[in-house]
């Protein structure tokens, strides 16, 4: 973290889970980098209608949860996720599998692949995976 930037919660709390809306601010910060409270409604806005003080109000709950950064150095402020896509992602399936599927991976990846059918090229990649990780094991 750069010093520019800061955020609402001690180190020490663990991040918390981002709900829908917060997700789409986060995709919008992850694709397109630091932005302003308008550039972000502005890129909501262009798939759904979203009103600026709706985006703002989320932002300032974001901060305060610790899931993005505010740099208060420039105006307007400049926001950026405190944690990547991937990060992000791991923690929410983390946090699926102990809830949902009592920490049952096979459980979890049998429920993801009866969602819809998968692709040859996404279950290639699965094999792939599952060959790596059997290899990793022995």
């Amino acid at each position: 973290m750069t010093k520019d930037f800061v955020n609402n919660i001690p180190m020490e709390s663990p991040p918390r889970r981002p709900t829908e809306g917060e997700l789409a601010i986060l995709r919008v910060l992850w694709e397109r980098g630091p932005a302003s409270v308008r550039d972000i409604q502005r890129v909501l806005h262009a798939s759904r209608p979203t009103g600026y003080t709706t985006v703002l109000k989320l932002i300032q709950i974001m901060t305060e949860k610790g899931l993005v950064e505010r740099d208060e150095t420039c105006r307007p402020q400049i926001y950026r996720a405190r944690y990547s896509q991937r990060h992000t992602q791991r923690q929410l399936v983390r946090d699926l599998l102990h809830r949902a599927f009592g920490g049952s991976v096979k459980d979890l990846v049998l429920q993801a692949l009866a969602t819809r059918k998968s692709s040859p090229e996404e279950l290639e990649t699965m094999e792939k995976l599952l060959d790596r990780l059997e290899g990793g094991a022995k």
